[in-house]
């Protein structure tokens, strides 16, 4: 006889188990809070998802199925993922965040078999994680160089938007996460023989840093440093009080040219288009921006990968990464064939003329 209980309760478990330790990484490090912040806004879906469509999520114990019990149960979790990806696409998701919800689940599964010691079957193994190549979308060198010299633009900003700017700009220098970035204290600013660094340890990746700062970093630095060693260089704020602001920002400094952006569902590309605004630059931008741009800039001025990679925190052969490198790599071959057309044309009457 088929004997089923609740997989909520136990996907709870699995959330708190992460989060006191008891569940570790492979490398027998404790999971991040970022991660288990994934893990309940996860949960926190599921339950959503079971409500709204009533349907009563459970496991069974997949030891002693008959033939008939096992199509039966392999039916009902090929209806659940078709059911639950077909609720987050309505609900105007793309395939990165759908298979991001995928993959948590399937982690849940791994745990109650591994750890928990449930068979629970390898149904959950057939659901597909999505994954779709997202548009790298960064700030030019030029807007760079404006938002970090143009005295007569930070001058019509409020202080908040100054500071904000500020911060901006200096995540697009280092190549920090913006978890990284809020956290910096005045400690995480060395000087050796003349040279200032700014000394990070990645809060996702736990990868120690040392970045070379220009004159212009050190300047912002300069700008907000207190005598506090606790206090936040920044001050405190929410990640979205800060996008919201640095979109506002793009839109004063009239980076509002039409974009065309483009995403996937079930590997569909689709182009986004909102009926309530356009697909304005100034409305793209975020904190994830801010590294796009520095690892980007790097790689584009000639800084060997290594040395990027190092900087950014990336491992060797890291995927995203290498999609780093291939923007950067267009870019170049972009400007190289504008010389080459130059090349291309050929005028004898101009020739004598310029002899």
């Amino acid at each position: 006889m088929k004997v089923t209980q609740p997989l909520l309760p136990l996907y709870k478990k699995f959330i708190n188990d992460s989060k006191n330790g008891k569940r570790l990484n492979k490398n027998g490090k404790r999971i991040s809070t970022g991660t288990i912040k994934n893990y309940n806004q996860a949960y926190s879906l599921i339950c959503k998802f079971c409500t709204e469509k009533k349907f009563d999520l459970r496991i069974t114990n997949a030891n002693k199925l008959t033939r008939k019990e096992f199509l039966s149960e392999k039916k009902y979790w090929k209806k659940f993922y078709t059911s639950f990806t077909t609720y987050l696409y309505k609900n105007g998701c793309h395939d990165n965040y759908v298979g991001s919800q995928i993959k948590v689940l399937k982690t849940v599964f791994n745990f109650l078999k591994n750890s928990e010691g449930l068979n629970v079957g390898e149904f959950y193994k057939s659901f597909y994680v999505r994954k779709e190549e997202v548009d790298i979308l960064v700030l030019s060198q030029e807007r760079l160089k404006f938002l970090i010299h143009d005295r007569e633009f930070e001058s019509k900003l409020t202080h908040k938007e100054g500071l904000i700017k500020d911060m901006f700009v200096m995540g697009c220098t280092t190549g920090f996460r913006y978890s990284d970035l809020v956290a910096i204290t005045i400690k995480n600013f060395k000087k050796s023989e003349g040279k200032f660094y700014i000394v990070n340890k990645s809060k996702k990746t736990k990868t120690e840093t040392a970045v070379l700062l220009p004159t212009y970093a050190v300047d912002i630095y300069k700008k907000y440093r207190t005598k506090s060693t606790k206090k936040p260089l920044f001050g405190s704020m929410s990640l979205n009080k800060f996008n919201e602001t640095i979109k506002d920002i793009g839109l004063k400094a009239g980076f509002t040219e039409v974009i065309e952006y483009k995403r996937e569902q079930r590997g569909i590309e689709k182009k986004l288009v909102s009926p309530r605004k356009q697909n304005l630059f100034c409305n793209k931008m975020s904190s994830h921006m801010m590294r796009r741009t520095a690892i980007t800039t790097l790689l584009i001025l000639g800084m060997p990968e290594l040395l990027v990679r190092q900087i950014s925190g990336h491992k060797y052969g890291s995927s995203s990464f290498m999609r780093y490198v291939k923007f950067a790599q267009a870019y170049l071959d972009k400007e190289i064939e504008s010389v080459y057309s130059k090349l291309e044309k050929y005028d004898p009457e101009s020739l004598k003329l310029n002899r």
